[in-house]
């Protein structure tokens, strides 16, 4: 796009921005004739796809801001509209991010505009009740304004239609082109009323639903340190754990209340270094079974355990390892169904689904297609997530997850046994599942595509010092699954070692997922086993960032 052109399309933006901060922001840039910015602003548009929107905040169509959502929201309507579903109810949930508020509040008013009915819910709080609201309350679609562990300055727009569960293809794609088509802003009726403001039966109503998760008359002993690392989690984890019978947690206090600057972690996610470090100082000082963190809008669970050879004292699960837990848990409960998982997951719920005779699946990344399994009983994916209730919540869900893994710490304490005892019995028994991730962050996305490039065109031929025996193109797709943007590989020997590379659906980031699994003769090569795995992945991170150039 010429230099004349850019100038040209922001300055009609500028005259129909419906926010009097990004018209400001716009405004300078325009007058300071700067030429990078506004080409990074208004060189293309920010894309709907299957994880909906997701970007920084600033003007302009590769930013989040109101302009952008009331876009969003009007091809939205239009998709509704053309299916049938005109006159339908769309319930709309929010974060505390910078202007979820606002975006909220515009969602509603062209929903509104276009006949629509709308009910927002009554203040910042976690997606699963918004993803159990759209279930409950029968609405033909959802939306939840919500970033989830993105930066600060970050914020996003995540689609559900009936049923609770997120979009995938081709309704991305057609809402997309309805978003595409939207004309003015100034054409798209916005009124100042005429959506609900819901109250808090909703919340009541999800915090009764929790207790299905749980087993009548379990036991309910275990204490637990709880951050919702400056997200909206707090209020409703607090009440569910209540409801539950379980000790108060002990919050995070620095963590405890929504803040959108994040001011005490680089980034709100409690996989990133340092997230967790006011967490565990909380619980050395009050000595808790468990520690649990939700990320910012509390779909996420995240567990860490005492663990006396760790640094500080206390160890981070994997959500894998999480995973397996809640898996193993619900075997134990007599659960029933299909357990299912991502492909990028560990592949012991697999195992453990098969020695249960219990269903199994695996889908692509990411719980849109999880929650779309027939027969789903329990769903997880490595980065934290887990659907432990789809009845009622069609998504991942970090409150519901939170209360299963406190029930099962409960149960183990009764027996003077604890998570860590429980992961070491899976590994005798299925063998020791060793995962861990290569993850890189970027700046200039063109690395990503560039490092995809370099693996289809030049693939590794040996990790670790074995053998690549398949390396697989996901974009063809793989084993019945639709194409995706990935690479898999399989190494040969024993260890069943496999690699996963793919672009991050919702960061810059490059992920790699990598597992082997190491048998175990009994307890006491425990040791052993561990040692091996961490030398094996290590050596298998060196080599494959070698041969991606990352």
């Amino acid at each position: 796009m010429q230099q004349q052109d850019i100038v040209a399309r922001a300055t009609a933006w500028l005259a129909e921005d419906p926010d009097s901060e990004t018209r400001e922001e716009l405004g300078k840039i325009i007058d300071a004739g700067d030429p990078s910015t506004l080409a990074e602003l208004f060189s293309g548009t920010l894309q709907f796809g299957t994880a909906g929107l997701r970007g920084e905040l600033g003007p302009g169509p590769m930013r989040m801001n109101r302009a952008v959502v009331i876009r969003a929201a009007a091809g939205l309507a239009a998709y509704l509209k053309g299916r049938g579903d005109g006159d339908g109810l769309v319930v709309i949930g929010y974060d505390a991010r910078y202007k979820s508020a606002d975006f909220a509040r515009d969602t509603a008013a062209v929903m509104t505009g276009a006949g629509l009915r709308a009910a927002v819910l009554p203040r910042p709080l976690p997606t699963p009740v918004l993803a159990f609201a759209v279930r409950h309350l029968g609405a033909v679609a959802g939306v939840e304004v919500t970033a989830s562990h993105n930066p600060p300055r970050d914020n996003g727009y995540k689609v559900y239609l009936g049923g609770g569960s997120q979009i995938v293809p081709p309704a991305d794609g057609e809402i997309a082109a309805e978003i595409a088509a939207v004309g003015a802003l100034a054409d798209v009726p916005r009124p100042d009323s005429g959506w609900e403001t819901l109250g808090d039966e909703v919340l009541t109503a999800y915090l009764e639903r929790t207790d299905a998760a749980l087993t009548a008359g379990s036991p309910r002993t275990a204490r637990v340190v709880h951050t919702a690392l400056h997200g909206v989690g707090t209020e409703t984890f607090t009440a569910a754990f209540a409801r539950a019978g379980f000790p108060e947690p002990v919050p995070v206090a620095e963590q405890a209340e929504p803040d959108p600057a994040f001011p005490t972690v680089a980034f709100p996610n409690p996989e990133e270094p340092g997230a967790m470090d006011l967490a565990f100082a909380t619980a050395r000082r009050v000595q808790p079974d468990l520690i649990i963190a939700n990320d910012p809008d509390a779909d996420r669970c995240a567990v860490a355990v005492p663990d006396d050879s760790a640094d500080g004292g206390w160890r981070m699960l994997r959500g894998d390892e999480v995973g397996a837990l809640l898996a193993a848990h619900l075997v134990h409960k007599g659960a029933t169904g299909t357990f299912a998982e991502s492909i990028v997951s560990s592949s012991l719920l697999g195992r453990i689904a098969a020695a249960a005779g219990v269903g199994y699946e695996e889908t692509l990344t990411g719980f849109k297609w999880i929650a779309r399994v027939e027969g789903l009983r329990y769903g997880y994916e490595e980065a934290l997530g887990y659907c432990v209730d789809p009845d009622g919540v069609r998504d991942k869900d970090g409150i519901t997850a939170a209360l299963l893994v406190a029930e099962l710490a409960s149960e183990l304490k009764a027996k003077d046994r604890t998570l860590t005892d429980l992961l070491d019995d899976l590994a005798v028994t299925h063998g020791l599942h060793a995962t861990d991730q290569l993850s890189v962050r970027v700046k200039d996305l063109s690395l990503i595509s560039d490092a995809m490039r370099r693996l289809r065109e030049h693939p590794p031929v040996r990790l670790a010092g074995l053998n690549v025996v398949s390396a697989e193109d996901l974009t063809r797709g793989a084993a019945g699954l639709p194409p995706t943007d990935g690479l898999r590989y399989r190494l040969e020997g024993e260890y069943r070692a496999r690699v996963i590379v793919r672009p991050s659906g919702t960061e810059p980031k490059i992920k790699c997922y990598l597992e082997i699994v190491v048998p175990v003769a009994d307890a006491t090569a425990l040791t052993t086993a561990r040692a091996t795995a961490a030398g094996t992945i290590a050596a298998m991170k060196r080599d494959l960032a070698a041969a991606a150039g990352i």
